[in-house]
């Protein structure tokens, strides 16, 4: 019997798509089913007694955080191998996720929040915020991408990585409610998003938001 593994969450947060995107370029299934915001239950909230997304199952073993189950995703299927292993390149791997999740994403929050999520939830927004992250904070974030870019076009090892996944998911969150990345002022970063978001694990991690936006909002 094959194994069915859940991981529970919201599609659109860039969370939930880098585990759905890493799972998928490994060829690893999930059933991807809510969690948060008082949805997921009982194995939801043994999977994540903080409320976090996303949360995941595999048979009795339950865990949560984006980083964790991509480390036992990693672990139980290697190839094709998204994280270096050559210490160096490994290093720089880490160190994207870690940007995107820890720098990037709560720039991120104060746009696509107070733009998207708060009015579609009925809670209190502010677009002063969300104008001043776009305004003062993310051109100084691409500016750092578009000098990170090697000419190959991906972040490290000259091939695509975690680090994609990862940096790539938050702005495509800011471009869902903002102009996104000027190709006048960073080419290189624009024609690489662009580049991953065609790959068939975005395309489809996408499109699967797109109809779990479109249900949600009664379309």
């Amino acid at each position: 019997m094959e194994r069915q593994m859940i991981l529970y969450g919201a599609r659109p947060s860039p969370f939930v798509r880098k585990v759905i995107v890493f799972a998928a370029e490994k060829g690893v299934a999930l059933d991807v089913q809510p969690g948060g915001f008082g949805q997921g239950g009982e194995i939801f909230a043994q999977a994540s007694p903080f409320g976090k997304i996303p949360a995941f199952q595999d048979g009795d073993f339950l865990i949560s955080d984006s980083s964790a189950i991509i480390t036992y995703l990693d672990t139980i299927c290697p190839e094709p191998p998204l994280i270096p292993a050559e210490a160096k390149a490994r290093a720089r791997t880490i160190w994207y996720e870690e940007f995107a999740d820890t720098i990037l994403q709560p720039v991120g929050v104060e746009i696509f929040f107070n733009r998207v999520v708060a009015p579609f939830l009925g809670l209190p927004n502010d677009l002063a915020v969300a104008d001043k992250a776009e305004a003062e904070k993310v051109p100084g974030l691409c500016d750092y991408i578009e000098k990170s870019l090697p000419e190959g076009g991906w972040l490290v090892e000259d091939r695509f990585t975690l680090a994609d996944i990862a940096v790539a998911c938050p702005l495509i969150n800011i471009g869902y409610c903002s102009e996104g990345l000027d190709a006048g002022r960073w080419p290189r970063a624009k024609a690489w998003l662009q580049k991953v978001r065609e790959r068939p694990s975005f395309v489809e991690a996408l499109a699967a938001e797109a109809r779990a936006l479109n249900r949600m909002m009664g379309m």
